[in-house]
């Protein structure tokens, strides 16, 4: 899957244990009503945001992770991640910016 944005918010790298790492980022959807999409870098590609800064249009490939959780009193609950694993500088969406700046120019 893919996802195309800007990018709102970029965490840093968090260490949960010796084997696990993740990096949290938002981006925010250009549609007619924008989304602000968490998604989760995890292990060797947390590095891969550190090109990118608040601002940029990035092209995301994502894949959906979800999984069951089974709390102390028996409940069932389901929880999803969006993983991303590989990005792209989104020429496409950086034009459409520029132009809706363009456009915003009161002469």
């Amino acid at each position: 899957m893919n996802v195309k944005g800007r990018l709102h918010l970029k965490g840093e790298t968090q260490q949960i244990s010796q084997k696990f790492a993740k990096r949290d980022f938002v981006l925010e959807t250009d549609d007619k009503y924008p989304q602000l999409v968490s998604l989760q870098l995890t292990q060797d590609k947390c590095g891969l945001l550190d090109e990118f800064e608040v601002g940029d249009a990035i092209d995301a490939d994502i894949n959906i992770r979800g999984r069951e959780w089974t709390s102390p009193k028996g409940e069932v609950k389901y929880f999803n991640t969006l993983e991303a694993w590989r990005f792209n500088q989104d020429q496409t969406e950086e034009a459409s910016y520029e132009s809706k700046e363009a456009d915003d120019i009161p002469f």
